[in-house]
């Protein structure tokens, strides 16, 4: 079933991919590795918690070597559909060469910690809210911040502007109008593209680039975009949850929840006092 690639082609498939996995995952698989008999399903999970592994991943494996028919974005069945030594050629080809600084692990952290948190909630609500697109959803979770490692490389700075964005964010301004003031970009954008070179499908990769603009896409009560919202929604309740304004924008109060959250609420037909408990749940349930 499985097609095996070799170093070689794995590394020409992913040229451009440059969100860095954790080393602390590379770690663990590269033991796993390194077992007699490596257990897919451990290295499904180890790579299902990192962006920049199941981006790669993804990318391989959406790629005209294995001509599927639709793009996936499940984890477990692009690892199923690579076999063990394709994978492990992609953990070599994507292992740290050193190339970030203590510092860079440090700030990291706050990304690597809040992408992880929010896809498992993301796949938590598909199925207590009944979505079709649990997949897509744990995807997008895991993948709507993937632009802030790279605007981070790019912009030493960068993480300071972006928790100016989180404070002033509200009805009039997004958290994505002050990177554009700042950079003439911003990571929804930056993800977007990202998304797109990882072959993502593409109404997760739309999500991507309009996660930060749910006013507008919330605000147009037509029955457009119906695959957009969805995904949407469910992202922007597990950004909330995971108190996404804390740990990446440093804030207290989340003012971007506060203003489209009616909005989400009303989109999948949730009370206030239904999502509080729901919120309850899965923090209790330590997902979050």
């Amino acid at each position: 079933m499985s097609q095996e690639l070799s170093a070689e082609q794995i590394q020409q498939a992913l040229q451009g991919i440059s969100v860095p996995p954790q080393p602390q995952i590379m770690v663990d698989l590269q033991f796993e590795q390194y077992m007699p008999d490596p257990d897919l399903d451990v290295i499904a999970k180890l790579i299902a918690q990192d962006p920049g592994l199941s981006g790669a991943l993804l990318k391989l494996v959406n790629s005209p070597y294995y001509g599927l028919t639709n793009k996936i974005a499940s984890i477990q069945r692009a690892v199923n559909l690579l076999g063990s030594r394709s994978i492990i050629n992609l953990i070599n080809a994507q292992s740290i060469r050193g190339e970030m600084s203590d510092e860079t692990i440090v700030t990291l952290n706050r990304f690597w910690d809040t992408a992880q948190d929010v896809a498992v909630t993301c796949l938590t609500l598909a199925k207590r809210i009944g979505s079709q697109a649990v997949d897509e959803a744990y995807a997008l979770g895991l993948f709507h911040d993937c632009g802030v490692p790279l605007m981070l490389k790019r912009f030493p700075e960068y993480m300071g502007v972006l928790e100016d964005a989180y404070a002033s964010a509200g009805a009039e301004k997004r958290v994505v109008d002050t990177e554009n003031q700042v950079f003439n970009t911003n990571h929804a954008v930056v993800g977007y593209y990202t998304a797109k070179s990882w072959r993502l499908p593409e109404h997760v990769s739309a999500a991507i680039a309009n996660h930060h603009n749910a006013l507008a896409v919330f605000s147009d009560e037509s029955s457009r975009n119906a695959s957009l919202k969805n995904l949407l929604a469910i992202l922007k309740m597990a950004e909330h949850i995971c108190a996404s304004h804390r740990v990446l924008g440093n804030q207290g109060v989340d003012h971007e929840w506060n203003t489209v959250g009616h909005l989400v609420l009303d989109y999948v037909g949730l009370s206030e006092y239904d999502f509080e408990n729901l919120k309850q749940t899965i923090r209790e349930m330590g997902t979050h």
